[in-house]
């Protein structure tokens, strides 16, 4: 099956759109007195760990500017000015402490991506873990100045992040 741009772009919105919605269940669940672990045990059978932590969630999309504006509306969000440190990207807080992020492409040969940045503690020794088990490392280590050091790997096709504080 060929996927056209037009469907890409949807899918993209859809896998976003989902996301956010388990974020917004978890932190529902939390209000209501559940944790977030009973929250996701239900739908995987187990509890989640409680060292995975999407830190920040990076949309690429050249659509920036429709894909804030569609989540502000749906989900009461706000996408302050572009931070030149994340590639000019637009963030909003997350209620975990973590942060949404949507920008544009930064040049002609990136893709449109959603990709999960999650917390580490050594990201040399994720770096690692990551190779071994045979990952592509897209990025080995990158400081972000004030705000920590990111990695990027790819597996199965689909973009992780990294990140240290």
């Amino acid at each position: 099956m060929m996927i056209t741009q037009p469907l890409r772009g949807g899918m993209l919105c859809v896998a976003t759109l989902l996301l956010v919605g388990v974020a917004v269940s978890n932190r529902s669940a939390t209000a209501s007195g559940h944790t977030s672990a009973e929250a996701h045990a239900g739908l995987q059978g187990h509890a989640a760990a409680d060292s995975l932590k999407i830190h920040f969630l990076e949309i690429v999309t050249p659509s920036a500017d429709a894909t804030c504006e569609v989540l502000s509306q749906i989900h009461g969000v706000d996408f302050g000015d572009p931070v030149a440190e994340l590639g000019g990207a637009r963030t909003a807080a997350l209620s975990d402490g973590g942060l949404i992020s949507v920008r544009a492409p930064m040049h002609a040969g990136e893709k449109p991506a959603v990709r999960p940045y999650v917390m580490v503690d050594d990201i040399d020794a994720a770096i690692a873990h990551a190779r071994e088990a045979g990952a592509e490392i897209a990025i080995a280590r990158m400081p972000i100045p004030g705000r920590g050091t990111i990695a990027i790997y790819i597996l199965g096709g689909i973009e992780h992040g990294l990140w240290e504080r």
